[in-house]
């Protein structure tokens, strides 16, 4: 457990600035919301950052060591979640992606990027034999597929999508060859028209058809993509100001409190303010880069790596997306978007990183 001479080594600079992306979240949902009928948004908000801050000191306490031991536990747990989600989950917005409880509705998805993370690094760290084997990649990828299936079927493909960037992010770190990777992205290449045919459906396709050109359907699945390009390209330099932007105020831009909270904040706080916050993911990022460099073992290095893989890939997604840059997907922005579940597997998440750099030193 938690040993004082530890606490000399926590990472206080990373947690300021996660704070300080939750508190500038929280400011956008209230600006989003207030005078509709999620005006309280910002206050569940709250609480669920709270419970994640709990999540983050249990993390940080606890042995990264003791919990990879028990990673498979976790796994199976959430694949539990997963599957009762598809019987008895909740439905919103097209999907059924929660289990409804006495204070909130919990979404095992956002859960299940920390335990993939954590199983993973347990499995490739077991393996112990140089480069992963072809044998060990395809466990590891068996391992990632069974909730990345269950997640697409709710359906959640960003969400699932963001798993295969975990098991690349390890399996990388572990030694895997760049020519496997190479083999992987051409079968990726080759399948894409395939998974178009069969996988994807309707509105996906036409998410990303409007992508390319959102005037296709300017009203319907392109409408999203068009009113996030001005609120993005409306701020300026210093912004509208706070409470202040038309897109977001006046609800041209749907539920701009969760996946393009991002666009409406550019929208009130202009340049200046995306440069902060960008520069805020941006050390986060980096300071977890650095923890996986200084981790004293390839368990903690793992851990970082696949915690660090999902974060950094939604941050970049969800930013790209906002922007225009890629084709409009449900994933929310780490900290900042509303999602009580987001939040707490966020902040658990960056438990488990500081939690590897804090004991660098121990034996």
């Amino acid at each position: 457990m938690f040993e004082r001479r530890l606490f000399h080594h926590i990472d206080w600079l990373t947690i300021a600035a996660l704070v300080a992306l939750c508190g500038m979240g929280v400011v956008m949902i209230y600006s989003t919301t207030h005078g509709g009928p999620n005006a309280n948004l910002y206050i569940r908000q709250l609480y669920a950052i709270a419970l994640g801050l709990l999540a983050f000191v249990v993390c940080l306490a606890v042995d990264y060591r003791s919990l990879a031991e028990n990673s498979l536990v976790f796994y199976l747990l959430v694949v539990v979640l997963l599957l009762a989600v598809l019987f008895v989950g909740t439905t919103g917005g097209g999907a059924r992606r929660w289990l409804p409880l006495p204070l909130f509705n919990l979404q095992p998805s956002e859960f299940a990027k920390i335990c993939v993370a954590l199983t993973l690094a347990k499995f490739f760290d077991d393996s112990r034999r140089g480069n992963p084997s072809v044998p060990d990649l395809a466990v590891g990828a068996v391992l990632t597929l069974i909730p990345f299936l269950l997640i697409a079927r709710e359906p959640d493909l960003g969400t699932a999508v963001t798993l295969l960037a975990i098991f690349l992010a390890i399996a990388y770190l572990a030694g895997m060859r760049m020519r496997l990777l190479g083999i992987l992205l051409l079968v990726a290449i080759v399948a894409a028209p395939v998974a178009w045919r069969y996988a994807l459906k309707d509105y996906q396709k036409s998410r990303i058809s409007t992508f390319i050109d959102p005037e296709l359907d300017a009203r319907g699945a392109g409408y999203q993509q068009i009113q996030a390009r001005i609120s993005v390209g409306s701020g300026g330099v210093w912004g509208k100001g706070f409470m202040k932007g038309t897109q977001g105020q006046l609800r041209f831009l749907p539920v701009a409190w969760n996946d393009f909270v991002f666009s409406v904040f550019a929208e009130e706080q202009g340049l200046v303010g995306v440069i902060v916050a960008l520069g805020l993911y941006l050390f986060v990022i980096v300071r977890a880069l650095e923890t996986a460099r200084l981790a004293k073992d390839r368990l903690g290095a793992f851990v970082v790596i696949g915690v660090l893989g999902a974060f950094a890939f939604q941050v970049i997604y969800n930013i790209t997306m906002s922007a225009g840059l890629a084709p409009v997907k449900g994933l929310t922005l780490p900290l900042m978007s509303s999602g009580g579940s987001s939040v707490i597997a966020t902040l658990a998440g960056f438990g488990l990183i500081l939690n590897v750099r804090m004991r660098r030193f121990t034996n």
